[in-house]
């Protein structure tokens, strides 16, 4: 029995040290397997995706060289709704060259390759759109970071009775992600010297205009496709074009350095697909690896204003080797492509976002063009019929109905928006046909049958009085003692006529009006546009609201009416001629050093310092004004 039990303990004993072994054997062998499995997962990786990024064994150059073959990734994300937008956002990957410190990530070169790096951004585009508009692209434009300012809105437009603001798109962008640069260089061409300009339409350079915080906008500014260490910039008035120069080096087709507006200027076989608002330059140079160059425009002279841009319909640009839309109808005069969108509607922004850079872009064709309009208002097509009939001898197209029609339109030539020099002024330095304003108004008497090109003189023997047209306010800033005004420039000499400018009259029956006058009064706004309709060495007199706005004034339409060879009287309101000094208490800010206060942004100006007041001019004080204008007239 004894026996027994030692036994029988020494076979239990002996269990206990073998159930230890088998386990430890277990966890090896399942390590194995693991190990096992992730050995094979690797070289089935390894073997199937030799370019993944996670395990790259080849230089960054090759890497970008595969991608650039593959069609441009799209990702689309869920928005919540805590971040102030809903539904879906796309995300398109696209090359794009280090500039400046605009990225702000950075990844290490491989130690295999000390090439340069070329950088990629992942540009987020907050918009609605189809999976279709996503596609493959060299080169996204870039945008500048925006300071968040609100009142940024207004700041890019003359302030006088535009449309209620509202953006409709917005654009987020997001720097990441390395790729390696091309060795092609592009050519380099200087950009000009910024001229001076108003502070609304913001640019390189300094200006004392650009002094003025209230009015610049945030500037969205667009670069072209970039290769190498070339800078892809040229002057505003160039003529830029695709096509191949010395191997496969491609001329850029857009011109992004003018600080009002992106330019595109292409020859060669151009495609118009309408439905798709993309103009194709059919490039065999664009067949290479890059996959040619693809912009985008908003064709609409208020570049950084996001509030007016973003009701412009965006243009694509782009070339292509061999697949392009097939052509429905062509023709033989170029293209100009612009939108009559924006801030339209208001006489300034007629004329100074349309009319004057039309004819500096148009005039070059002697009326042989074919206009292309985005974004068309019937009614501004009757109101200015007269002027476009003048520019171009075509029907003009409409891009939204040829879209809808499916129409793909074939050029020689394209011009894809305007060249815009200052608010109502062509430079001639800066114009590609050596035009300047005094052509601008010339034409614009000439379209609408105007017959003077010269005032009243006194003295001339005829006995005629020069004649004084007050333009009339009736909404903001008006003229309280306007009876007076007219009673006192009658008692000098003049005959007066009083105006009301309205959106609806007829632009040949207010040209012909404000032709007969020698002189021109109103108070700063947008009616003081009809002076273009003056003969040249006629007078505009401009009643300068209280709250340092002398820079605006001059700005807007000091400098301009100059520029059209008229005599410029600028008056500037004194506290006691305001309305302002009944909503503030004496010795408030707005008195002793408004322009302190333009720092609260431009909607603050426009709120206070000009819809916000009204004006009844001290007669004795402005009776010498007329009197100066009279003066003009004997000289």
């Amino acid at each position: 029995m004894k026996g027994g039990g030692a036994g029988d303990k020494a076979g239990r004993g002996g269990g206990k040290l073998q159930q230890p072994l088998r386990l430890e054997s277990q966890r090896f062998r399942l390590l194995s397997i693991v190990v096992g499995c992730f050995v094979i997962c690797l070289v089935f990786l390894l073997s199937s995706r030799p370019d993944a990024t996670a395990f790259d064994t080849v230089s960054p150059r090759a890497s970008l060289e595969g991608a650039r073959r593959r069609p441009a990734a799209v990702k689309t994300l869920r928005t919540s709704s805590t971040a102030g937008v809903g539904g879906d956002v796309h995300v398109d990957i696209r090359p794009q060259q280090q500039q400046g410190g605009s990225l702000r990530q950075s990844v290490e070169q491989s130690a295999g390759d000390k090439t340069a790096t070329e950088w990629v951004r992942d540009t987020v585009i907050v918009e609605e759109r189809s999976d279709a508009e996503a596609s493959e692209a060299a080169a996204e434009p870039e945008e500048a970071e925006r300071d968040g300012d609100g009142n940024a809105a207004a700041a890019a437009s003359n302030p006088d009775d535009q449309p209620a603001p509202g953006a409709e798109t917005e654009e987020v962008r997001d720097a990441a992600a390395t790729a390696t640069a091309q060795p092609a260089a592009e050519t380099t061409a200087t950009a000009p010297d910024r001229p001076e300009g108003k502070p609304r339409a913001a640019g390189g350079g300094q200006s004392k205009l650009q002094e003025q915080p209230a009015r610049q906008p945030q500037e969205e500014r667009h670069e072209p496709a970039r290769r190498g260490n070339g800078t892809a910039k040229a002057t505003p008035d160039q003529t830029l074009s695709t096509g191949s120069s010395g191997g496969d080096h491609q001329q850029p087709l857009c011109d992004f350095s003018d600080f009002r507006s992106d330019i595109c200027d292409m020859a060669g076989d151009i495609r118009m697909d309408a439905n798709a608002s993309a103009f194709v330059v059919v490039d065999p140079a664009a067949s290479g690896a890059d996959g040619g160059q693809w912009h985008r425009v908003r064709p609409y002279p208020r570049k950084g204003d996001e509030t007016c841009m973003g009701r412009i319909t965006e243009v694509t640009v782009r070339s292509a080797g061999g697949a392009a839309p097939r052509c429905t109808r062509e023709h033989a005069a170029p293209a100009v492509v612009f939108s009559i969108g924006g801030y339209t509607g208001n006489i300034f922004h007629d004329f100074s976002d349309v009319l004057v850079p039309l004819y500096n872009t148009a005039r070059r064709y002697g009326g042989d063009v074919q206009l292309v309009m985005a974004d068309v208002s019937s009614w501004w097509l009757v109101k200015y019929d007269k002027l476009l009939r003048a520019l171009s001898r075509h029907a003009p197209q409409d891009l939204a109905r040829a879209g809808a029609a499916g129409e793909v339109h074939c050029f020689r030539r394209a011009v894809v928006s305007l060249r815009a020099h200052k608010e109502l002024i062509i430079e001639r330095a800066r114009s590609a046909d050596g035009l300047a304003t005094p052509d601008f108004t010339r034409f614009v008497r000439r379209a609408l049958s105007l017959p003077r090109d010269a005032p009243t003189r006194l003295g001339d023997g005829t006995g005629r009085k020069p004649r004084l047209l007050v333009i009339s306010r009736h909404r903001t800033r008006l003229l309280l003692n306007l009876d007076a005004v007219v009673r006192a420039a009658e008692e000098v000499g003049f005959e007066a006529v009083v105006n009301e400018s309205d959106v609806g009259n007829d632009i040949a029956q207010v040209g012909a009006l404000v032709n007969s006058c020698d002189a021109l009064v109103g108070v700063h706004g947008a009616g003081l546009t009809n002076m273009m309709f003056l003969p040249p060495g006629a007078t505009l007199v401009q009643i300068v609201p209280w709250g340092g706005l002398q820079w605006m004034a001059r700005a807007d339409y000091g400098d301009p009416a100059e520029a059209m060879g008229l005599r410029y009287i600028q008056y500037e309101v004194a506290v006691g001629e305001s309305t302002l000094k009944d909503k503030f208490p004496p010795g408030h800010k707005i008195f002793t050093d408004p322009t302190s206060l333009h720092k609260k942004g431009f909607m603050f100006i426009r709120q206070t310092l000009m819809d916000g007041q009204d004006i009844a001019v001290d007669v004795g004080r402005f009776r010498e004004v007329l009197l100066q204008v009279l003066n003009n007239l004997s000289q």
